[in-house]
């Protein structure tokens, strides 16, 4: 059977990834997703990716790096990115993937208006977003995982938005039947959010954030966990739907 492609586009801080693991790890875990149903590619060290039509889906990580930078391994997935949507490949991306996918199909990605977000926020649904199949199951407000400094501040054309924050619009776009993508992260778990506010309290208290409410407001996210899941099963991408 064809493999599912994680797409890793940077790595965990080393802190965090030597006692918490990796993006692949979480992604894989996640999605339900057996080590033998997995291909891993790191395109930020520059190793290439397979055909679209050589795996049976493809999931995008998060990254440190800024999608307004342009580095050419970037570029290059993103039109990656645009030949797996010409066969209909079922894509999903988060945080620095999320934004990828926008600026691959013709959005627009900048730096969120008033600074990073970060924390465990409530996110909001958008009317027509319960009769969409990978959101149907979820409430008009969930709680999610977030950091991130870039956003996507213009979706591209015919890209519908499903749910969005009180400051970021855009948290999760439908770009065709199969193509989705997610600012917040659903691969996180609750001590993984913490650990990135730690890391990040020096730049929150510097921007004007207060980092230990931050952290005190960390939640359990069991549902929006539950998005790769869910991607997982519709698109019969591990073996229990295979």
């Amino acid at each position: 059977m064809k493999p599912v492609l994680i797409i890793r586009t940077g790595q965990a801080p080393d802190n965090i990834r030597a006692r918490h693991g990796d993006f692949p790890h979480w992604f894989r875990i996640s999605a339900q997703l057996a080590p033998q149903e997995v291909r891993v590619v790191n395109v930020a060290a520059g190793e290439l990716l397979p055909a679209p039509r050589e795996v049976s889906g493809a999931l995008i990580t998060g990254s440190a790096a800024m999608v307004t930078d342009r580095a050419p391994w970037s570029e290059q997935t993103a039109g990656w990115i645009r030949h797996a949507m010409d066969v209909d490949l079922p894509l999903l991306g988060v945080c620095y993937g999320h934004q990828l996918m926008a600026h691959a199909l013709g959005g627009h990605v900048d730096y969120l208006p008033g600074g990073r977000e970060i924390g465990t926020l409530p996110i909001d649904l958008l009317p027509g977003a319960e009769q969409d199949e990978l959101t149907t199951f979820l409430p008009a407000q969930f709680r999610a995982h977030t950091t991130h400094e870039q956003s996507v501040l213009g979706i591209p054309k015919d890209a519908k938005v499903l749910a969005r924050s009180a400051r970021d619009p855009h948290h999760l776009i439908r770009y065709g039947r199969n193509a989705i993508s997610v600012q917040f992260h659903p691969e996180f778990n609750a001590d993984v959010m913490r650990a990135y506010i730690r890391r990040k309290h020096h730049d929150m208290r510097r921007e004007g954030f207060d980092p230990h409410l931050t952290y005190r407001q960390v939640a359990a996210t069991p549902l929006a966990r539950r998005l790769l899941k869910m991607f997982s099963r519709h698109h019969g991408l591990n073996h229990a739907t295979r």
